[in-house]
């Protein structure tokens, strides 16, 4: 009787043993879980953002339907980067332009031979889509100098493009750059790092 006791008090100890320890594997896996989606938010909202393109404004640099990721955490415009610009005033939508000049740049565009001079220097934009481009159909005046708090900004391609020489746009204001697209994730036969412009 006594050594029938003396199983039963083992196996109940047992089960017990064996309860504690699902329960702590079922409490550190839910804390592990926790953690990692705490991670996933905080970079997703922080560090990187997904942005999907939308028309042919960066053609052939970037396609309608292109899956981009968005480098914004601590990010510093810098001319030539791809970046992906938030709705304000008249724009509606976020739109993704590259950066062509920075705050206290002097700049001129010569519709004529369709060439762009930053501090004196004529850029070898060998990116865009189409080697001549005119004036937006809406647009806006080109700044001598871009001022402080604003970025200008142009479509790879010129000629479908909406960006700082129209009124739609205009400059934008360093604030709502969300960040530089500097990876291209979809579709799966272009995926690959985007590249700055080097002036």
């Amino acid at each position: 009787m006594e050594s029938d006791n003396k199983n039963c008090n083992e196996n109940n100890n047992k089960f017990s043993v064996e309860g504690n320890e699902l329960s702590n594997f079922l409490f550190e896996s839910a804390e592990v879980a926790a953690q990692s989606f705490i991670f996933i938010v905080f970079v997703l909202v922080f560090v990187f953002r997904i942005f999907t393109v939308e028309g042919n404004s960066m053609l052939n640099t970037l396609q309608n339907g292109n899956k981009v990721v968005v480098w914004q955490y601590n990010y510093q415009p810098a001319r030539g980067d791809v970046v992906v610009i938030s709705k304000y005033g008249k724009l509606k939508e976020s739109i993704i332009k590259r950066i062509i000049a920075l705050p206290g740049d002097k700049l001129y565009i010569d519709f004529e031979t369709s060439s762009v001079y930053v501090n004196g220097k004529k850029l070898n934009e060998y990116y865009i889509n189409e080697s001549e481009f005119g004036p937006d159909i809406d647009p806006a005046p080109i700044p001598e100098v871009v001022p402080e708090g604003y970025i200008f900004v142009m479509g790879d391609n010129r000629n479908h493009s909406s960006d700082s020489r129209s009124n739609y746009v205009g400059l934008v204001p360093i604030d709502k750059v969300v960040g530089r697209a500097f990876f291209r994730y979809f579709p799966f036969n272009r995926i690959g790092k985007l590249e700055s412009a080097k002036y």
